[in-house]
């Protein structure tokens, strides 16, 4: 199962970022949507499981969680904005990741066998940090995770 992974697009969904997606099962918007028309369009590629982020306090994208868990192609992912806020062992929980943004910086780590990704911020650009976005393949169990370059 591929699963694209997109965050801090902060009202702005660039053509770059639909085409990085297209293609994938699922795709997962860690936060700071901006406008409830990205998670529309990002809907006519895949389901979408978005949570909100710091900016999104007001209006539709308010009412989404600060926080969600899914399991996609066997493995269980943990959404939160922040991952600085983490207030859990996400391998004592049975996650086989923790999805976040916030940051802006892409990052792929691995810690007692969980994948920690922040795909970065596929919206504005935001000081000299890269436009970007994810993918993670989920096959027999194993994730794999690559980050995308939109600019």
């Amino acid at each position: 199962m591929t699963i694209g992974v997109i965050s801090d697009t902060h009202g702005l969904l660039r053509p770059e970022a639909l085409a990085a997606l297209a293609g994938v099962q699922h795709i997962l918007h860690a936060g700071d949507v901006g406008h409830p028309k990205i998670l529309d369009a990002l809907r006519e590629i895949a389901p979408v499981t978005a949570i909100r982020g710091n900016i999104d306090e007001h209006g539709p994208c308010g009412e989404l969680p600060p926080m969600e868990v899914v399991t996609l192609g066997g493995a269980i992912f943990y959404m939160l904005h922040d991952g600085s806020t983490l207030d859990l062992d996400p391998a004592a929980a049975g996650f086989a990741a923790v999805i976040s943004g916030h940051s802006h910086r892409p990052r792929i780590d691995w810690r007692k066998r969980v994948l920690f990704f922040n795909p970065g911020s596929a919206g504005p650009r935001r000081f000299d940090l890269p436009v970007t976005a994810g993918r993670i393949e989920v096959e027999d169990g194993r994730l794999e995770a690559s980050i995308l370059a939109l600019l």
